[in-house]
C-alpha cells in the first residue's frame, strides 16, 4: 500500500521535497501580513438641496431645513440599519469566535478562530496562526490529482499515516498517527485525522483533513502545543470539521 501511495499522482509530488509543506514550519516560514476586515456600502444616501430667496421668511427657512435633515437623515439611519441587519446575518453563519474563508477560486471553505493572522508562506494556498502562540496554525495546501475519490488512494489510515511520514512531519521529529476516520458530507469522502509530532524541543498535536475535488487533492491541517492541547483540542476540531469542497 505504501508503495501505491508514493507512486499516487496525488501523494508523489512531495516526496524527498527539501522543504516539507508541513504547518508545523509556520514559526519558522513566512512573512506575516496583518488581517483587513472589508465593510462596503451598498449605497450613499444623497442630499437635497433647497434655495432659499431672500424674501423666504425665517419660520420657511426653519421649514426647509428642518426638511432637508429629514431627507438626509433618512436615508443615513436607513444605511446604518441595513448595515448591522447585514453584519448581523453574515455572523449568524459563521460560529461565535470564528471568521469564515471562502475560496471561490480554489472552491474550498472552512472556520479559523477569531484573533489569529493570515501569514504566506511558500507552497501554502491559505496560512492562518495565533501570534503568540506560534504552534496554533491552520493550512491549506492543493494539488493536482487525476483521481477523483480520495478512497482511491487507500483506507483512512493508509493514506494519512503515508500524509504524515513524507509530507507533514520532517524527518527530523517523531511521528505517530493517533487515529484517522472517513465521513461523507454531501456525497463527498473526507479523511480526517489526529497526529502527534514530537521535535527536540517541543511537542505538536495535530489534526488534519483531506479530500479531493475539483481536480485536486487538498490538505488541511490545524494544531497546537502539546502543553495546551486540552484547552485548544475542541477549537482545533472545529476547524477542521468546517473544512468543506465545493464545485467550481
Amino acid at each position: 500500500m505504501m508503495a501505491s501511495l508514493r507512486n499516487s499522482p496525488a501523494i508523489h509530488w512531495t516526496l524527498g521535497n527539501p522543504n516539507p509543506i508541513a504547518s508545523f514550519q509556520v514559526p519558522q516560514l513566512g512573512l506575516q501580513k496583518p488581517a483587513f476586515f472589508s465593510c462596503f456600502r451598498r449605497g450613499l444616501p444623497f442630499l437635497v438641496r433647497a434655495e432659499l430667496t431672500p424674501a423666504a421668511s425665517t419660520s420657511t427657512r426653519k421649514d426647509i431645513m428642518g426638511r432637508r435633515q429629514v431627507l438626509v437623515v433618512g436615508p443615513i439611519t436607513t444605511w446604518v440599519s441595513l448595515l448591522f441587519s447585514t453584519s448581523s446575518s453574515f455572523a449568524a453563519e459563521a460560529k461565535k469566535g470564528f471568521l469564515t474563508v471562502v475560496d471561490k477560486k480554489d472552491g474550498y471553505s472552512f472556520l479559523y478562530p477569531f484573533g489569529w493572522q493570515e501569514v504566506v508562506i511558500e507552497g501554502q494556498d491559505k496560512v492562518f496562526k495565533d501570534v503568540i502562540e506560534p504552534l496554533e496554525s491552520v493550512s491549506v495546501n492543493m494539488i493536482p490529482t487525476i483521481k477523483e475519490d480520495i478512497r482511491d488512494l487507500g483506507s483512512p489510515q493508509e493514506v494519512a499515516q503515508a500524509l504524515i511520514k513524507k509530507v507533514l512531519v520532517p524527518p527530523s521529529q517523531k511521528s505517530k498517527l493517533v487515529e484517522a476516520t472517513e465521513h461523507d458530507v454531501d456525497g463527498k469522502a473526507y479523511y480526517t485525522f489526529e497526529f502527534v509530532a514530537q521535535a527536540p524541543n517541543f511537542t505538536r498535536h495535530g489534526l488534519g483533513a483531506i479530500s479531493i475535488g475539483n481536480g485536486k487533492f487538498y490538505t488541511v491541517t490545524t494544531g497546537a502545543n502539546q502543553r495546551r492541547w486540552e484547552k485548544m483540542k475542541d477549537k482545533l476540531h472545529t476547524v477542521i470539521d468546517s473544512f468543506k469542497i465545493f464545485n467550481v
